[in-house]
């Protein structure tokens, strides 16, 4: 009986709880995040991204969302968004073309929850692209991709998906 029920209770895991993300792909134009363990998808989210988010970020203030390969480096719990982990933007080459045009290349970029104290207000701003180049999705979302994805994870946002 014993053996039963510690079988029961294993199968009933969900098998995301024991994936090992190891790629993050953001594909802007279907406005999806997919957690991936190896070639297998894990989970899938609907994003809310820069407002201008066709192309990849230029400057700072421009309102895109970066594209390219970076990695997930480190988690910020005191931001002023619910729970956020950040993306490695700006890297050298990203530093470099900006710096040729003068301008900043910005920074700061993340995967957050909803702005502190309005994540009640997810089912219409998940709707629409309304951060500054980040990637949005839920609190709830956020505490979960939290638990599945590592620091240190790889991050490719592009606009069409990967081949």
């Amino acid at each position: 009986m014993k053996l039963l029920l510690s079988f029961l209770l294993f199968t009933t895991i969900s098998f995301s709880a024991l994936a090992e993300v190891d790629l993050v792909q953001v594909v802007k134009s279907e406005r999806k995040m997919y957690l991936f363990d190896g070639s297998r998808l894990i989970r899938e989210f609907d994003v809310a991204l820069g407002a201008n988010p066709k192309g990849h970020k230029q400057q700072e203030g421009d309102e895109r969302t970066p594209e390219g390969r970076y990695q997930l480096d480190y988690i910020k719990e005191d931001s002023s968004f619910y729970r956020a982990m950040h993306v490695s933007y700006p890297n050298e080459l990203d530093k470099q073309t900006a710096k040729e045009r003068g301008v900043s290349p910005g920074g700061l970029i993340m995967v957050h929850g909803q702005r502190n104290r309005l994540g009640w207000l997810s089912l219409l701003s998940q709707r629409f692209n309304w951060t500054n180049g980040c990637i949005a999705i839920t609190n709830d979302e956020m505490d979960e991709f939290l638990t599945l994805v590592p620091v240190g994870t790889v991050i490719d946002i592009s606009w069409e998906p990967l081949p």
